[in-house]
C-alpha cells in the first residue's frame, strides 16, 4: 500500500497542478515551484544533536534569513563543507573528525530549509548567495560539496570568482538541470505544455532556462584545481552528466568508484579527499 501510495500521489499532485493551469496559469506554475524547492528532510534528529553541539555554532543573519553555522576550530587551513539535498551538517561527521586531525579549521553550515537554518524553501540561486556570505565571513581555503551541495559550490565558484579558494572538491554532482526537471516532469506526469511554461517561469525568476544551467558549462570556466568523485551506479546523479563536467573541467581529477552510491560514506572517498588536499 505504502509504495502505491507514493507512486499515486505525486500523479495526482500533477494533475491537480495541470487543471488549476488551466483556469489560473501563474498560480499552477508558483504551486509547482514551491513543491520543487521545499525539503521533505534534512532537519537535526535528536541522534544528530551531541555531535553538532560540540561545535562552535553562530547563527548569521543574511537578509531575513538565520544560517546556522558550525566550526571545529584549529590553526590549519581553513575547509569549508557543504552538504546537499535533504541533509543536514551531520553528514559529513566521519570526514569532520578526519580533518580534526589533520589539524584544518572547519567551517559549514545548515543549507536553506534544512537542519537549524531557517527558511521553507531551497533552491541553487539561495544557497549560492548563502554560500558567498559565509565565504566573506571565513575566507575557506578548500571547498568541499556533495550532490546539490557540490553543484551550488561549482555554480558559486562560477558566479564569484573567489580567487582565494585554491581547491574544490566535488562529490556526486547532478549536473544538468534540464536532466533534474525531465525527472520531475516524469514524477508528476506534467505535460510538454506545462512544462515550456515552468522553464518560462524559471527564466523570470532567475534569468536562465532549465538547459541553460549546466554545471559542465560553467566548469569550462574554472581555473581552480578540483577533485571530483562519482560512483558509476549512483541512481540519483548521472555518470554520463558527470562524465561532461571531467571533459570540460580543466585540470580536475576524476575519481570513479563502484557500487558506493550517492552518499559515497566510506573511508576510501575520505582518503581520496585527504589526499588530494594535502
Amino acid at each position: 500500500m505504502k509504495n502505491i501510495l507514493k507512486k499515486y500521489i505525486p500523479i495526482g499532485i500533477g494533475k491537480w497542478f495541470q487543471l488549476l493551469y488551466f483556469f489560473v496559469p501563474q498560480k499552477a506554475l508558483h504551486k509547482a515551484f514551491v513543491l520543487f524547492c521545499t525539503p521533505r528532510q534534512g532537519e537535526v534528529r535528536p541522534e544528530q544533536e551531541y555531535f553538532l553541539e560540540a561545535a562552535e555554532d553562530e547563527v548569521v543573519q543574511y537578509l531575513d534569513h538565520e544560517i546556522q553555522t558550525y566550526r571545529w576550530a584549529n590553526t590549519g587551513e581553513t575547509i569549508l563543507l557543504i552538504h546537499g539535498w535533504e541533509s543536514n551538517t551531520y553528514r559529513w561527521k566521519a570526514l569532520i573528525e578526519k580533518l580534526q586531525a589533520k589539524n584544518y579549521n572547519i567551517i559549514a553550515f545548515d543549507a536553506p530549509a534544512h537542519g537549524n537554518s531557517s527558511g521553507k524553501l531551497f533552491h541553487i540561486p539561495l544557497y549560492t548567495e548563502w554560500i558567498q556570505k559565509i565565504v566573506t565571513l571565513y575566507r575557506p581555503n578548500h571547498i568541499i560539496g556533495h550532490s546539490i551541495g557540490g553543484m551550488t559550490s561549482i555554480y558559486h565558484q562560477y558566479v564569484y570568482k573567489n580567487p582565494e579558494l585554491e581547491k574544490l572538491i566535488i562529490l556526486a554532482p547532478p549536473s544538468e538541470l534540464a536532466t533534474i526537471m525531465q525527472g520531475y516532469k516524469n514524477t508528476l506526469r506534467l505535460s510538454k505544455k506545462f512544462m515550456k511554461a515552468f522553464d518560462q517561469y524559471f527564466k523570470a525568476q532567475f534569468g536562465f532556462h532549465f538547459h541553460e544551467f549546466s554545471i559542465a558549462e560553467f566548469t569550462k570556466h574554472l581555473s581552480v584545481p578540483g577533485l571530483l568523485v562519482h560512483d558509476r551506479y549512483d541512481k540519483i546523479a548521472s555518470y554520463l552528466d558527470v562524465e561532461h563536467i571531467e571533459e570540460s573541467w580543466s585540470g580536475v581529477v576524476f575519481k570513479t568508484t563502484k557500487n558506493f552510491g550517492h552518499s559515497l560514506y566510506f573511508d576510501e572517498v575520505d582518503d581520496m579527499i585527504l589526499e588530494f588536499l594535502e
